[in-house]
């Protein structure tokens, strides 16, 4: 699967999480980058969630692996969850 065919699966992902409430926030797939050792980092650029890395090769569902690295990882976060943080609020 190319880097651009994951980026779409990453973003449908994200889509349906949204769409049944299971993250707080709308998150964009902006580019996915891989160092050809299994690794990928999906990057967000969002400041309450730069990026996720995922172990994934092929014949895996790359959507729930994702899924399940996204839910874990927003599990975790804390705070007001639906506005952006800017970094005066990371200084309080």
């Amino acid at each position: 699967m190319t880097l651009e065919l994951l980026r779409l699966e990453a973003q449908l992902t994200l889509d349906d999480l949204l769409k049944d409430q299971l993250i707080p926030f709308e998150l964009t797939a902006q580019k996915i980058e891989s160092d050809d050792s299994g690794e990928y980092v999906v990057r967000f650029y969002d400041s309450r969630l730069f990026s996720i890395t995922v172990a994934w090769e092929e014949g895996q569902s790359f959507r729930d692996i994702f899924r399940a690295a996204v839910m874990e990882r927003v599990k975790g976060m804390r705070g007001p969850l639906t506005e952006p943080v800017t970094i005066e609020d990371r200084q309080n």
